[in-house]
């Protein structure tokens, strides 16, 4: 397996080509989605069962998109105890995380005859998507559904593609379960996006979609934006470790590999000043490599996209990470030093034992991140996607006195005299708006 080792200052090209690795791939499929879409808001159930079974090569009746309550509880006893309590356990700090999260409403007077304040109203459906492609991700049905349920949110869909015998994985029914969810779908793709978007006779259209998916998941979420909310449009997932020369390089090597066992656009990336530890974790990347059951999806993503950068410098490391904006950003060795200078990540791990794992599926924090340099304007998915911030205000008579004036002032420079009357009407005596 070919593992890179580039210089910064020397390979900007291939480094650039890193960095905007998706770019491109959504318009790409965007009519094919969009032939879908109309197919759905058109058609509805019958669309669904045309499509799944053309994708999927799964017969649906009308009677059977929707999981039954019968099929959760089957799905327990397909379980293990400890696969039951591990998904029970990581429900329990994901919760706790988003209580953490919850904010508060206020009011208060800022000055006398001004009040002012926020009153804070969950949205009222939501629908998740969870991906069931390569992998069944029990854990992002967790991180969707819970920062929803915390928000007070009261009606949540999830849609997730059935397997070839027409269910849905067990783990994701029990965690659907755990968490909470009020309705479970069995369509997957640009169709279920659709299906929630506008609804059909068996799926209530919602308000918002969140959650990951492939290309045509997310490109039909750019589509019907405007139609329904989205949180954010996911791409490849990615990690930046950046290390120095004490750091050890097992470990970074096994963070690697476990982002890159993703997919193979996915990006795994080590910034280092230590050409020693660049070489020792080059060795454990291929040494590691050849016992993971994954290592085929590996050898591609570091054939493409995952290497190791050289820098001279920690400052020319963290510049780098911060405009890179990485989903997932480990910093190892001096992490504690560097913390307040990053401006720019999805989510931050910091010390050698903050395996990114933990905040995959346990820690607490949420997993669906934002990637593609999207970490500039945002992070991840939390309460705050979930909630409603409906400002309130209440003036006095003498409050809007105090104010009167610059309302008069801003509303002439706008040329708007109904604005500047509104207020000054409130002021004089008889009829005239003059």
């Amino acid at each position: 397996m070919k593992v890179r080792i580039l210089k910064l200052e020397e390979e900007r090209d291939q480094i650039a080509r890193i960095k905007n690795r998706s770019s491109g791939n959504i318009l790409d499929v965007e009519n094919s989605v969009k032939a879908i879409i109309d197919n759905v808001k058109n058609n509805g159930n019958r669309a669904l069962i045309e499509l799944t079974e053309k994708f999927d090569d799964v017969l649906l009746c009308e009677k059977k998109i929707i999981v039954k309550q019968n099929e959760i509880k089957q799905a327990y006893s397909k379980l293990s105890f400890s696969e039951i309590l591990a998904i029970k356990n990581a429900a329990k700090n994901i919760k706790n995380y988003a209580r953490f999260q919850k904010p508060k409403q206020w009011f208060k007077e800022t000055s006398t005859g001004i009040k002012i304040g926020v009153i804070i109203k969950p949205i009222e459906k939501i629908g998740c998507y969870i991906p069931g492609g390569r992998y069944p991700l029990p854990s992002t049905v967790l991180m969707s559904v819970i920062p929803a349920k915390v928000a007070g949110v009261k009606e949540i869909v999830i849609a997730t593609p059935p397997q070839k015998n027409g269910k849905i994985n067990p783990a994701i029914l029990v965690a659907a379960d755990v968490a909470g969810v009020t309705k479970i779908i069995k369509v997957g793709g640009a169709q279920a996006v659709a299906a929630m978007a506008y609804g059909t006779k068996s799926i209530p259209k919602v308000d918002k979609i969140v959650g990951p998916g492939n290309i045509y998941v997310t490109a039909a979420k750019k589509l019907l934006y405007g139609i329904v909310g989205i949180d954010m449009l996911a791409g490849p997932s990615e990690v930046l470790i950046i290390a120095d020369e004490d750091s050890n390089p097992k470990f970074i090597a096994a963070d690697m590999l476990a982002q890159a066992e993703h997919d193979p656009l996915a990006c795994s990336i080590l910034v280092t000043n230590s050409i020693e530890l660049a070489n020792a974790t080059k060795s454990e990347i291929e040494k590691q490599t050849e016992k993971l059951s994954s290592k085929e999806i590996i050898k591609q993503s570091f054939e493409k996209f995952s290497c190791i950068i050289l820098v001279n410098s920690l400052d020319e490391a963290i510049k780098f990470s911060n405009q890179f904006a990485p989903e997932h950003l480990e910093l190892m060795g001096f992490e504690k030093e560097i913390l307040k200078e990053i401006d720019n990540a999805g989510s931050v791990f910091l010390g050698e034992y903050s395996v990114e794992a933990a905040g995959d599926y346990c820690s607490g924090t949420n997993h669906i991140l934002p990637t593609g340099m999207f970490s500039k304007i945002r992070g991840g998915l939390s309460v705050f996607d979930f909630l409603k911030f409906i400002t309130v205000q209440n003036l006095s008579k003498s409050g809007l006195k105090k104010l009167n004036s610059t309302i008069s002032v801003l509303a002439d420079m706008e040329n708007l005299p109904a604005h500047k009357n509104s207020s000054n009407i409130r002021f004089e005596v008889g009829d005239s708006l003059w």
